[in-house]
């Protein structure tokens, strides 16, 4: 038997990690994702999917990771869903931000904030005072640990998925891992 070792250099906690779906699901999906990436634009759709099929065998953990030379508007965008986690709407402002790629300014970002029914003034502040940056930059270097050269960095159950990154191909990884795991 062949014993893998996970690749992810910080595992994942409830605690740190925003995580959407059952704690206790035998499978993760973690993504070190980018709010500007057209990639990670097309992963998040892909993302919904495979947890509308998977339902309570899956939990989906998403971590920062902007690539700040490609996409100038990704790190302020990470700081905004953290923000909006701070007031219970870190997936909503997630889902908001994959769905508005092409407008990440700071005042794009205060209109959504708005539309989701923030306290804007603590938000707004949060974001000029750059409070969550570092939990950003705490993402970012986790990922970097974990040998994330590009986004989407996904992770299943710890391993690096180095497959594609479409739908067919990240089910049938997800099933792989789910039979080793009940062959174990």
């Amino acid at each position: 038997m062949i014993v893998r070792r996970p690749d992810l250099g910080v595992p994942v906690s409830p605690q740190r990690d925003h995580i959407r779906g059952s704690v206790e699901a035998p499978l993760t999906l973690l993504e070190y994702g980018d709010f500007e990436c057209p990639h990670c634009g097309s992963a998040h759709d892909i993302v919904n999917a495979i947890r509308t099929r998977m339902r309570s065998q899956l939990r989906f953990v998403f971590r920062h990771f902007p690539l700040r030379t490609l996409h100038p508007g990704a790190e302020l965008a990470a700081e905004a869903a953290e923000a909006a986690g701070h007031q219970e709407k870190f997936w909503a402002m997630h889902d908001m931000l994959y769905e508005n790629q092409q407008r990440l300014t700071a005042p794009d970002l205060v209109a959504y904030a708005a539309a989701l029914g923030l306290d804007l003034e603590m938000f707004a502040s949060d974001l000029t005072k750059r409070v969550y940056a570092p939990k950003v930059q705490d993402n970012l270097m986790s990922g970097v640990r974990s040998g994330v050269k590009g986004t989407p960095g996904l992770y299943i159950n710890g391993i690096h998925h180095d497959g594609a990154c479409d739908l067919t191909a990240l089910m049938a990884a997800l099933q792989e891992e789910a039979a080793a795991r009940k062959r174990a």
